[in-house]
């Protein structure tokens, strides 16, 4: 039988669980089997030795960060010209025509650093909305990807299927037939999907976004997707264009639109969610739809602000989502948590009591984001979870004369982590993302941006 992989760490500044108390340890550790965590407490109260033994002192640890909604493949295009002032529908068919040039090896390339850059920002758990495939690319260029920086992933097979030819935004370039759509996302389901606690690789149901896909088609995903079980997500309610487009399509408004197709539930979350009222915050909550809250991209395309503390005093299953590369225009996911705390406060502004806090933002992209992912095994450091952490020094400029190392980590200007472990092992490791060359493959990566904009 192979030797027990174990694993300790011992003397945080802090180490933050997330559980449900908000446990925080002052020279706190943990010690974790085979990636399983098996005790959380003071380092005085741990196991003495392991197969590696990590020393954090002077380091703030928490859980991984949980990534809810991203476009792994716009990394190759971030600040195009002709799109750095649009907004999204604008934005759309300024860079639908370029996308339609992506190769299997753009994907790959896309995703690797994606995961990379989320990698460094503490990220352990992303999810990944790809919804064209040109030119012979497929899902399974993602799952390969995965495999060379190995994040946690909810892979979302998207589609669009409504080309301009039919009504629809995208040009018909970029659409799919829709039994093929059907057939592919069923296959990727069978191939790659595993509901494991522990699981890496998870298959998500994701149509595009009503102004891309048929009604048809979103009713049959929805189907499809609960006869195996797995979740569906899509955008919805992110801009106005949208809500008008909505309106001339059925006469709905996009949340209504989204139940009378089925999609709603706690197996469905929608990304950004900006114009809904009190209405329909409570009908999602009453059915336990989830959503992905993307404040850096509703502001960089000038979309609007979601109303996070109406969804959270609702009760709405809410995580954090840095949203595409191109559309944000990076994948900072701690960058990202840090965003959500300042609009909110911002979006509050005049109103009595005290400000959206550090620890509320965190708990966002944590225990938040884990739930509305569907995972219990991940988003806090307990026992019987999975050990994904990460891990900051706080021996920076940035935080001289910081009081509260937790809160320092948002209220402070955002920083590149040290340390990212998932299921217990290094994904970063002094503040280098393990098992790849990074400059090599940027250079890679960049050659082919060059040529998409050829």
């Amino acid at each position: 039988m192979a030797p027990v992989s174990s694993l300790l760490i011992k003397h945080t500044t802090v180490l933050a669980t997330m559980d449900d108390a908000g446990t925080e340890i002052d020279d706190g550790g943990l010690y974790a089997v085979d990636g399983w965590i098996e005790q959380v407490g003071p380092s005085v109260d741990l196991p003495d030795d392991a197969d590696e033994v990590l020393d954090l002192s002077g380091h703030v640890v928490f859980p991984g960060l949980i990534n809810t909604h991203h476009h792994f493949y716009q990394t190759l295009t971030r600040v195009v010209p002709g799109a750095l002032n649009a907004p999204l529908f604008e934005w759309l068919r300024v860079l639908y025509p370029i996308w339609a040039r992506m190769t299997p090896e753009d994907v790959i390339l896309s995703t690797q650093v994606a995961l990379a850059e989320l990698a460094l920002s503490g990220c352990t758990t992303s999810s990944d909305h790809l919804y064209l495939y040109p030119n012979g690319s497929s899902f399974e260029d993602q799952v390969l990807a995965a495999e060379t920086i190995p994040l946690r992933v909810h892979l979302a097979r998207g589609s669009m299927s409504l080309g301009e030819s039919a009504g629809g935004l995208p040009p018909d370039s970029v659409v799919e037939d829709e039994d093929a759509i059907l057939a592919k996302t069923q296959q990727a389901i069978e191939t790659f999907h595993d509901p494991k606690p522990g699981a890496m690789v998870r298959v998500v149901v994701a149509p595009c976004s009503p102004f891309s896909v048929s009604t048809d088609l979103m009713r049959e995903a929805a189907d499809l997707a609960r006869a195996y079980g797995v979740h569906l997500h899509t955008h919805v309610a992110e801009t106005l264009d949208e809500e008008q487009f909505c309106f001339g399509l059925c006469g709905m408004r996009p949340v209504e639109l989204m139940e009378d197709l089925g999609w709603a539930g706690d197996d469905v979350w929608y990304a950004h969610g900006v114009f809904v009222d009190d209405a329909e915050i409570a009908r999602m909550a009453s059915a336990g739809t989830g959503v992905a809250h993307c404040p850096t991209s509703n502001m960089r395309l000038a979309s609007g602000i979601a109303p996070l503390r109406g969804y959270l005093a609702a009760g709405v299953r809410t995580g954090i989502g840095v949203d595409g590369s191109a559309g944000n225009d990076g994948s900072h996911l701690l960058g990202e948590v840090r965003q959500a705390m300042l609009v909110a406060r911002l979006a509050a502004a005049g109103e009595e009591g005290p400000l959206f806090s550090p620890r509320e933002a965190l708990r966002l992209a944590t225990t938040g984001s884990a739930a509305v992912l569907g995972r219990t095994d991940v988003g806090s450091l307990e026992p019987g979870k999975a050990a994904d952490f990460t891990a900051i020094s706080l021996d920076r400029v940035g935080y001289a004369g910081a009081h509260d190392p937790l809160a320092a980590v948002l209220l402070t200007a955002p920083v590149n982590v040290d340390h990212t472990y998932v299921h217990g092992r290094a994904v970063v490791s002094d503040g280098e993302v393990v098992g790849i060359d990074l400059p090599q493959l940027l250079e890679r990566h960049n050659a082919a941006a060059n040529r998409l904009l050829g």
